[in-house]
Formats: C-alpha cells, structure tokens, sequence
C-alpha cells in the first residue's frame, strides 16, 4: 500500500491558536463607532461644541481624509511587498501636475489618468532604484521626495505661466468632477440634525455628510480601499505579493517571481499615491498649487503605520487625520478644547485603574498618567477656546500621539525594507 499523503501525529503538537470569529471582530468595530458617536454626542451637549461632529465638519474630514487614505493605501501595496516607500510625497506632488495638466486640456476625468500615471512615473524611478538596483529604500524614497518637488515646481513654470489665469505657482481653474447628493434625504437629516438632541441630532449629522456633496472620487477611494484588501488577502495574487514582503528567498523557492511583484507593487504604489495628489487638484481645491500637498504623504505614511498595515486600521487613521485636519481649518479651538474633557476623564481613569490593579508593579506609570489628567482638566475648565496656534498643530500633534501609543502592537512585514537580490539566501 502506498504511503504518499499519509500524515504521522504524535499528539504532541501545538495546536494552532484559536481564531477570532469574523462576526465578532465586526460586531467588535460596530461597537467601537457606536461607542464614538455616543461620547462625541454627550460631550457635544456638556460642552456646546455643536461643530464637534456636525454635518458640515464631516463632510471637511471625509474630503481632507481621502487623499491621506490613498497615499497610505499606495504605502501598504508597496511596503506588504518589502519595498518601504518614504517617496509618497513627492509621488503625490507628481500627481497633482499631472491631474491640472491633463484636466485643464483633456477634462476632469482624464485628469485622474494623467495624476495616476505621474504617480507611477515615481513609483517606476523607487523600483527601479530599489528593486534593481539595490539602493537603500530610504535613500531612494528621500531622493523621490526632492525629484517630486523640484519637478512638479518645473513643469508648472513651464505649462501654467502662460495661461490665462495661471502662473508659474499655480494652475487656472480647473473643471469640477461631480458631487453626488440625496436631496430629500439629505434635507430631512438636516433638520433633525438643526434639533440638537442627544444622539439623534449626531447620528443624523453622520448620515447627511455621507449623503450630501460627496464627490465620485470619494467614492473611488473607498472602493479601491475595498478591493486592496479583497485582492491583498483574499487571492493567490495577493499571497504571493505578501509573502516577497515576509520571506522573499522562501517564496523564490516557491517559484514566484519576487522581483516582478515587487516592482508592480511599487507600480501600484506610485498610481495611489499620484491619485491622492490628483484629489487634491480636482475635489479638494479645484486647482494646481505649489506646496498643497503640505506633507499629506508623510502622514498618509503614518496612517499605514497605525493601521498596522491592514486596510482597516489604515481606514481609520486617515480618517482620524483628516477629522483633525477638519476642526483646525474650521477654526475649532472649541472643539479642540471640548476634547479635553473627554481626553482628561479616560487618563484619570487609566491611572486609578493602573494603580489599583499595580499594573506590572510600576504604580509611577499610574501616578503620572492621572497628573496628566488632572491637568488636562485644569486646562479645560480654565479656558474657553483653545489658541488658533495650537489648533493649528492639530494634526501633526494627533500624528505623533497616535504613533506613540501604538508602536507597541506595531508589526511590519518581516523582510521590509530589506534589500533583495535573487539567488542570495538570508
């Protein structure tokens, strides 16, 4: 009898670890965005910030997120593939000359070709550098950032300086994509939300931004977020491409051809993130300016950060930095200061809680973190409305606070940012 296939167990193994049912997990996030709602609306009515999570504010985020989103999404294809990709930004520069040039002469709509195809002209120079040549990621990524500046800041002497409206900084006015909008819903959501009553008034507020003005390429975003994480984890595609950012020599081994998924991730890299440049031109501000990127890739490059590398978490962190992003250009120093109630009673609470359990028997973590409190209590009840300087740095300090507390359950695919050369085993 032959004995192919037959397995051998002892008994002994280690049995896999138990895996979190799916319908738990999105019980588990509907809760989480349940429980936001319910805090945002009690603090809304403690404190009067109305625009704490008003139609209007909302509908600033979900625009001002977008573009963060798609830099982050461009950053989690090419860094689930090995290739770490600090040139976000400058990609993201290229798309924006791209997206004015092409919608000025061609229309809006070949506008989000032309920026998805400059985008990929950077992400061609990264792999090139990196996947061929075997330059150090973040060399070549700094080196992106600086091409991208300089040639987005040349091509727009050399094409908006003579049109009329244009010039060698910034663009004519470009034509619009269209916004989307349910008239009679939006309306009815707009005046519940016009009541102020706890709860209701927010989760009307939620359903009009979703429903009012939303621009198609919103929705092109979402639905390119949607099939990244379909074709990252759920095809043999997409297996192969995670698995050159985990164990490139095992998967060489295997037969795939690591150096071309490499370079098409960073391909794909490059189109996101030139598409979130090409957002800013055309939904964002309707035309080409020098310096309206203002470091978007970098925290697109964080919110991937955040989100663990995962579509989701990713989704999460964008819209975090584009709320924040929202409320300082709204001039929201009561929000900004509505949030310090909320902010001072969960560190008041963490460090009781901290102290009472001696928590690792380090009881100076729990005196510092309820001093912390204390003075962020002290800080709410001794102003009325936080300084526009500070407001101002809102997304930048949301940036490093976010980036700080999640550092600890951060983790990167394994071969990252590590040079691959075939045939060479680690």
């Amino acid at each position: 009898m032959s004995d192919q296939g037959l397995v051998i167990t002892t008994g002994l193994e280690t049995p896999p670890p138990p895996r979190r049912p799916i319908h738990r997990a999105r019980w588990f996030w509907f809760a989480v965005i349940g429980g936001a709602i319910v805090v945002l609306s009690t603090v809304r009515v403690i404190t009067g910030a109305e625009d704490i999570d008003s139609s209007g504010a909302l509908t600033a985020a979900i625009a001002l997120a977008m573009p963060i989103g798609l830099a982050g999404l461009g950053g989690l294809w090419s860094e689930r593939a090995g290739v770490v990709n600090i040139g976000l930004e400058g990609m993201m520069i290229l798309g924006t000359w791209g997206g004015a040039f092409f919608a000025y002469y061609y229309g809006p709509w070949v506008g989000i070709l032309g920026a998805i195809l400059l985008g990929i002209v950077g992400g061609a120079v990264h792999a090139l550098a990196t996947v061929i040549f075997g330059v150090d990621h973040i060399v070549s990524g700094v080196a992106i950032n600086l091409l991208g500046a300089g040639a987005g800041a040349y091509l727009a002497v050399r094409t908006f300086s003579s049109l009329p409206g244009g010039g060698p900084t910034q663009s004519p006015p470009l034509p619009q994509l269209p916004f989307i909008s349910i008239p009679w819903l939006s309306d009815w959501l707009g005046q519940i939300e016009e009541t102020g009553w706890w709860l209701v008034s927010d989760i009307a507020g939620v359903l009009r931004a979703l429903t009012t003005n939303l621009n198609v390429l919103s929705i092109i975003a979402v639905l390119l977020l949607i099939l990244s994480w379909w074709i990252l984890w759920h095809t043999p595609f997409g297996l192969r491409l995670r698995s050159c950012g985990e164990a490139p020599h095992a998967a060489e081994t295997l037969g795939v051809n690591v150096i071309r998924y490499k370079f098409m991730a960073v391909l794909i890299s490059g189109g996101l993130a030139g598409l979130a440049g090409g957002f800013l031109v055309l939904v964002a501000s309707n035309l080409y300016r020098e310096g309206q990127v203002a470091g978007r890739g970098y925290i697109g490059l964080a919110a991937m950060i955040f989100g663990n590398w995962r579509t989701g978490g990713l989704a999460g962190g964008a819209a975090l930095f584009g709320y924040t992003d929202a409320i300082q250009l709204r001039g929201g120093g009561d929000v900004v200061r509505a949030y310090l109630l909320p902010i001072a009673t969960f560190l008041i609470a963490w460090g009781v809680w901290i102290l009472v359990r001696r928590r690792q028997g380090k009881p100076v973590v729990g005196v510092v973190t309820v001093i912390l409190g204390i003075l962020s209590a002290v800080w709410f009840l001794g102003v009325t409305r936080v300084s526009n300087e500070f407001t101002g740095m809102t997304p930048y300090v949301a940036t490093l606070l976010v980036l700080a507390f999640a550092s600890q359950r951060l983790r990167p695919p394994a071969a990252d940012g590590q040079v691959y050369r075939k045939g060479e085993s680690t």
